[in-house]
C-alpha cells in the first residue's frame, strides 16, 4: 500500500487509544511508513535484492516491537513533553502494527510470518491503491484532530475495516466465477488466483494455471447476480531449468531462479519481448499475458546479471478498454464470454 495511506491507518489505530488525537495522529503517520525503509536495501550490482527484502522482514509481525522500539525513540525527542515513554510506546507499536497487516490485504502481499516462512501473506482484498479506503481513514483521522475527538477515528477505522469485508466477499464471488469458468473450458487448474484490479473491487484479474499453461481473465462482480466475464489471453509459463537454454550455474541462471521464486511460479515471456520474463500475476488489462514487469535476459551473456524493468506504459486505448470493463461494457480488444458470468 502506499506511505499515505500506511500513515493514515497508523494514525487512525493511535488515535484509538489515546486521550490527545492529535500527537497521536502525528506519531501513526511517521511510525506506519517506517515499515517501508526496507526500500533502501539494494545494490547496483544486483537488482533483485530490493525486491527480495522489500516487504520482508520489517513487515513481519515478529519485528513489530522492535519496529515499533525504533518508532519510539524517534519521536521520543518531539513528543516527550506531551507523554510518558511508555505511552508513546504504546502508540508506536498499535501504528507499526497496522504495517504488516495492512500489505497482507493487498494483491502484493508481504512477509508477514518471516522468519518461519518464506512464502508471503497475500489475501488480495484491495488494490495497493484504493482511493475510497485512503479516504475513509483520512476523513476519521482529520476529524479526531479538528475536534480533539478520538471517535471519530474509530468511526473512519470502522468504515475502512467494512471496505475490508467487502472486499473479502468481492474476492470470494470472483473466486467462484473463475473456478465455474475453468469447469467450462474443461480444465484442472493446478493453480487459481483473482487480484483486485487498481483502485476498485468491481473489476478483478484471474490467472488460471492448467497443464502448464496460464489463462487470463477479467471477471467483474457488480451486484448480486450481476457478473461478467471478459475471457483474455493465454501463454505458456516459463520453466526456469529449461527456458533460453542458459548454463546451469550461471548469473542470469541463478537470477531466473530468483524471480521465479518471487513471482510464486507465474512467469511467463512478453509476447513482444522474447528476452523478458515477467510476473504474470500483474498486467495493465486483466485480459492480459503481457507482465507489468520482469527481468530482461541476454542469453548470449549468460554470465551477466539480469535487468529489473517495468511496462506502465498505459495507452489510451489500453485505458479505454479497462474503463469500458470496469463499467460492464464490450471492451474494444480481447474476448468476451457473457455467459460465462453467474
Amino acid at each position: 500500500m502506499d506511505p499515505v495511506t500506511h500513515g493514515l491507518l497508523g494514525g487512525a489505530a493511535a488515535q484509538t487509544i489515546s486521550k490527545h488525537p492529535r500527537m497521536a495522529a502525528a506519531v501513526g503517520l511517521v511510525t506506519a511508513p517506517l515499515a517501508d525503509l526496507d526500500i533502501l536495501i539494494r545494490s547496483s550490482d544486483d537488482p533483485l535484492l530490493s525486491l527480495e527484502y522489500h516487504r520482508q522482514f520489517t513487515h513481519a509481525l515478529v519485528f513489530i516491537p522492535l519496529g515499533a522500539l525504533i518508532g519510539a525513540l524517534l519521536l521520543w525527542p518531539f513528543v516527550r513533553k506531551q507523554t510518558t515513554p511508555g505511552r508513546l510506546y504504546g502508540l508506536t507499536l498499535a501504528a507499526y502494527a497496522t504495517a504488516g497487516l495492512l500489505d497482507a490485504c493487498t494483491s502484493y502481499g508481504t512477509h508477514l510470518l518471516w522468519p518461519f516462512t518464506g512464502n508471503p501473506v497475500a489475501w488480495n482484498l484491495i488494490a495497493v491503491v484504493d482511493p475510497v479506503f485512503t479516504l475513509s481513514l483520512l476523513c476519521g483521522v482529520a476529524a479526531a484532530c479538528y475536534w480533539r475527538r478520538s471517535g471519530w477515528a474509530r468511526i473512519g477505522l470502522a468504515v475502512a475495516l467494512a471496505y475490508l469485508a467487502l472486499g473479502a466477499v468481492q474476492h470470494h464471488r470472483a473466486l467462484a466465477v473463475a473456478e465455474d469458468l475453468a469447469l467450462a473450458r474443461n480444465l484442472h487448474p493446478e493453480r487459481l488466483i483473482v487480484k483486485p484490479t487498481m483502485a476498485n473491487l468491481v473489476l478483478w484479474r484471474s490467472v488460471t494455471v492448467a497443464d502448464g499453461n496460464a489463462y487470463a481473465d477479467a471477471i467483474r462482480v457488480g451486484l448480486p447476480g450481476n457478473t461478467r466475464v471478459y475471457q483474455g489471453e493465454s501463454t505458456q509459463l516459463v520453466e526456469p531449468d529449461r527456458w533460453g537454454g542458459l548454463p546451469e550455474g550461471s548469473r542470469a541462471y541463478r537470477d531466473l531462479h530468483r524471480f521465479h521464486r518471487f513471482a510464486d511460479g507465474f512467469l511467463a515471456v512478453h509476447p513482444n519481448d522474447r528476452n523478458f520474463v515477467g510476473d504474470l500475476r500483474y498486467a495493465l488489462l486483466p485480459t492480459s499475458v503481457a507482465p507489468l514487469w520482469g527481468v530482461v535476459v541476454d542469453r548470449n551473456n549468460p554470465d551477466r546479471a539480469v535487468d529489473f524493468v517495468t511496462k506502465r506504459k498505459l495507452t489510451p486505448a489500453k485505458r479505454q478498454d479497462f474503463v469500458r470493463m470496469l463499467r460492464g461494457r464490450s471492451p474494444g480488444t480481447g474476448h468476451e464470454n457473457p455467459g460465462a458470468g453467474r
